[in-house]
């Protein structure tokens, strides 16, 4: 989990924009690792986007994501679903 927002910032520096999606229980270590974009999620590690099946909640996951993509105005700026 730790490398995913190393290797957004290799990503940003190369000029593609990125946003992580973790845990809303690693909050914390998102804090502290300070990725680009971070969007936080209620669910469970290892199914951040959602459970297989569940179009609507990994829709509105996906969504999120793109917006915070499109609004973040500073580098390191975490979002919650």
């Amino acid at each position: 989990m730790v490398s995913v927002g190393y290797l957004a910032r290799t990503i940003e520096e190369a000029g593609i924009p990125t946003v992580a999606i973790y845990p809303i229980a690693f909050r914390a270590v998102v804090e502290i690792m300070r990725p680009p974009r971070a969007l936080l999620s209620p669910r469970l590690m290892g199914r951040p986007v959602g459970h297989p099946g569940d179009a609507d909640g990994q829709r509105t996951t996906v969504l999120a994501a793109l917006r915070l993509l499109e609004e973040a105005r500073k580098p390191g700026t975490i979002a919650a679903l």
